[in-house]
């Protein structure tokens, strides 16, 4: 596989946002919700695909893991989420279908794979769909801020000339 140099400094950058901002936190209820990991998962997967946004998710949980600031949660969190985001945002080309699958990739099906992780790795008990209600909520803020910040992107031309730039070989 051959890696494009442009996608990889997109890439780090979508990285260093995400662990820069993962403090970031929106109270709702009795429960915070970090959201820019999922906005970055959108905003890669719209712009780089499914390769370089499970790359990103793997990496920034990763470092927030070696940081301290994370925890093994993370790991299937992001990733399936952002898998799913860029394959769907591939296969029609919709912002929708992106947010959509950023939504289930995350909100349901990360945060049931997070079980095994929790009770395995982690030594936790918890039930299988535990993780639903707060990885939903935290999916649903992030990939909210992603669409309205593609959607300014879009409005003002910006989105087009982005992808033209990330797209273009030399």
């Amino acid at each position: 596989m051959k890696f494009d140099v442009k996608k990889l400094v997109v890439s780090g950058m979508l990285t260093a946002v995400a662990v820069a901002l993962s403090t970031f936190s929106i109270p709702i209820g009795a429960s915070r919700c970090f959201p820019v990991q999922h906005m970055v998962n959108v905003m890669a997967g719209v712009f780089l695909g499914p390769v370089y946004s499970v790359a990103i998710a793997f990496c920034t949980s990763l470092i927030r893991n070696l940081l301290g600031t994370g925890s093994l949660l993370a790991f299937p969190g992001s990733m399936v989420g952002a898998l799913l985001c860029g394959l769907a945002y591939r296969c029609t080309g919709k912002l929708t279908a992106a947010c959509a699958a950023e939504i289930i990739g995350t909100g349901f099906l990360g945060a049931a794979l997070c079980y095994p992780v929790a009770a395995v790795l982690m030594g936790k008990e918890v039930a299988l769909f535990f993780y639903v209600v707060p990885f939903l909520m935290s999916t649903l803020c992030g990939t909210a801020i992603a669409a309205v910040l593609i959607c300014v992107l879009c409005r003002s031309g910006a989105f087009g000339y982005l992808k033209r730039q990330i797209a273009a070989k030399k």
